[in-house]
């Protein structure tokens, strides 16, 4: 993943660019499938959960593949293009102040951190890493530009922290025992002022 590249018996291939890794994780079977490791995991910019869909969209997922139509695909966008939009995000301006933010926020996240508040110490065996205040930041600007906004925001950092943090923030036996969540811990640092992330 980090190297753009893949490697068959003593062959290795360059895969071109724009390069993604999509997974999936079933939560019910894990025969044949294991957890990642941890710094593997931190190598994704998100985890998005997908829960089941609502009975409207059900219906139409049901009309849509249970039929004699085949959906015809086009593509909107080329190689070459998708290539320009990364660019065009990272060259999205994002103020001091909100790299402060993204930073302290994900910090937070640290039981050894001295500003972790009580509750990380207590429930969280392992923080987020720097690869987390990266993407919050490209998360942010990504935000801004699909949005029309001039630059990357405080809304835009907290809006992808759920999908950014939650595969790297990792639970001790209390919070288990407790039945605390990853995501518990998240809603908690993300409802704080923001002033209490930048000092």
């Amino acid at each position: 993943m980090q190297e753009y590249e893949v490697s068959v018996g003593t062959k290795t291939h360059p895969l071109p660019r724009p390069f993604h890794v999509f997974a999936t994780q079933n939560p019910i079977e894990m025969e044949g499938t294991y957890v990642l490791p941890e710094a593997q995991a931190d190598r994704f910019m998100f985890s998005i959960y997908c829960g089941y869909p609502t009975n409207a969209e059900e219906e139409m997922i049901v009309r849509n593949t249970t039929g004699t139509d085949a959906a015809e695909l086009k593509p909107v966008l080329n190689a070459k293009e998708i290539v320009e939009i990364q660019k065009l995000v990272r060259a999205m301006p994002v103020s001091d102040e909100v790299i402060r933010y993204a930073v302290r926020l994900v910090s937070r996240t640290r039981p050894e951190d001295p500003a972790a508040p009580s509750y990380v110490k207590e429930y969280i065996r392992w923080g987020a890493s720097p690869r987390a205040s990266q993407y919050l930041i490209l998360g942010a600007k990504a935000r801004a530009a699909v949005t029309g906004k001039l630059c990357a925001d405080y809304e835009g950092v907290k809006s992808v922290a759920r999908q950014v943090l939650r595969h790297r923030v990792l639970t001790n036996f209390n919070a288990r025992a407790q039945k605390i969540t990853v995501n518990d811990v998240i809603e908690k640092l993300l409802a704080e002022p923001v002033n209490a992330a930048t000092r």
